[in-house]
């Protein structure tokens, strides 16, 4: 995994921290992910990604992610529920996908390219729970049309049926059946027309029309909407819409324009509702040592026009608002990050995900922590080697108050799990918390998760 901000000069970590005081976006931060698929359900977000690897010079991607949030700002990292392990008959390019709930079951569709230079296919795990563990529901492809079988797309209408797009440089769509693994229909080739994608102004003679790859589906008062990236290269994000969920499609017009940001020339959209709020996720190269191959998914919040249009949707390093307040008097998982500086995450058969790689300076913001003003004690769950480090509580900012300093004692090994706990000034609203790891050289400590309480 990357070290954000590790191994640089003073003076280009004076310009990004300054710059991270108000970054939000990309909202991910301890690794590149890529290819968003957001999914709502009961009330939490899902957020479904790729991960690219660590200066990567190609779309070199073996596992998917998952993370979690219930106010838009603070994503709990749930590792990585899916893997090219988890598919037998798949080699590498671990790319697009999406996962998608119904009758008590989650599916994941998600590409890969096949052993023995069979091509790319699209295959469909099934888990009981959204953040896995995910297995294949086939123990082969689902869908292996011949050519362009990447970036899937799954969609339910209100009658219960439901789709299946995808396609490069080929849009194709599928009927799914009840089960979701299997279809009794023919693969449909979409007409890619001027009239339903818009004309390519580069490589005009290599592609029929503007669309690219990437297509999200979904319907908003019973008009369907078709996003995807278009372009060619270096991609930006349209739409087209219809009136059945098989076309025909009508260009509607650019939603984001090309992204320069780290020299990103994909993209990816998906857009969900979310507590009376419409977000567009996407993907940019703003991190460091960001680029075409090392990628970040970023969201912002947009509204639609009276007339049902989508307007230009112009990306921000801002982000979004909360939509609601984060409660620390029960566990707060220490991998519950909007923005973090130099950690990263692990996990092990005890502690699950936990936050590690810590080194003297790093630190982790929590956005909109409501306290109430009885709290007057910090708990964390630590693992620590040799002792002699300390979590600093401040609200606000870097240079905000200092409200506590937990002491981190050993606990006789980094795997060796130990509540810890010190008094901190009593608080009273909404507060961004800067957790801010201090101590000697090296690896200070692991850390599992924190909360407020009253003694």
């Amino acid at each position: 995994m990357r070290k954000l901000l590790k191994n640089i000069t003073a003076s280009f970590f004076v310009l990004i921290s300054a710059f991270s005081i108000k970054a939000q976006n990309p909202i991910i931060q301890t690794i590149y992910t890529a290819d968003p698929a957001p999914m709502v359900y009961k009330d939490t977000v899902w957020l479904y990604t790729g991960h690219d690897e660590d200066r990567s010079t190609w779309f070199t991607m073996k596992d998917w992610r998952c993370y979690s949030s219930t106010d838009m700002v603070n994503w709990t990292d749930h590792g990585s529920p899916l893997s090219l392990k988890t598919f037998k008959w798949a080699q590498k390019d671990a790319w697009a996908g999406q996962c998608i709930y119904r009758n008590g079951k989650f599916y994941w569709y998600v590409p890969m390219n096949q052993e023995n230079g069979k091509g790319m296919a699209i295959g469909v795990a099934v888990s009981d729970r959204p953040t896995g563990p995910f297995v294949d529901a086939l123990g082969k492809p689902l869908v292996h049309s011949g050519n362009g079988d990447i970036d899937p797309t799954v969609f339910i209408d209100d009658d219960g049926q439901a789709y299946l797009y995808w396609g490069n440089p080929y849009l194709k769509y599928v009927k799914l059946n009840e089960d979701m693994i299997s279809y009794s229909s023919d693969i449909v080739n979409v007409p890619l027309t001027k009239e339903g994608f818009n004309v390519r102004y580069k490589d005009a003679d290599k592609r029929p029309s503007s669309y690219e790859e990437g297509p999200w589906l979904y319907k908003r008062k019973g008009l369907y909407y078709l996003l995807y990236p278009t372009g060619g290269v270096p991609e930006h994000l349209a739409y087209s819409t219809s009136t059945s969920p098989t076309g025909p499609w009508k260009y509607r017009d650019t939603i984001m324009s090309v992204i320069q940001k780290g020299g990103a020339f994909t993209n990816h959209p998906g857009v969900i509702v979310y507590k009376g709020k419409t977000y567009l996720f996407n993907h940019n190269g703003a991190l460091p040592g960001g680029g075409g191959f090392t990628r970040s998914v970023c969201v912002d919040e947009f509204q639609y026009n009276p007339d049902g249009t989508i307007p230009r949707i112009t990306p921000t390093v801002e982000g979004v608002s909360s939509v609601s307040q984060l409660n620390p008097y029960k566990r707060v998982e220490a991998e519950t990050i909007a923005w973090e500086v130099g950690v990263e995450t692990a996990s092990d058969s005890i502690a699950g995900m936990y936050v590690t790689d810590i080194d003297n300076g790093d630190y982790i913001k929590v956005r909109d922590v409501h306290f109430r003003d009885k709290a007057n004690w910090f708990e964390a769950n630590v693992a620590s080697l040799s002792g002699g480090a300390s979590i600093e509580i401040l609200i606000d900012s870097l240079n905000g108050e200092l409200i506590g300093a937990c002491n981190v004692q050993s606990t006789g090994g980094m795997l060796n799990w130990t509540k810890q706990s010190c008094k901190v000034k009593k608080v009273k609203g909404g507060h961004d918390v800067y957790l801010v790891f201090k101590g000697g050289e090296g690896k200070l400590f692991n850390f599992d998760w924190w909360k407020l309480d009253s003694k």
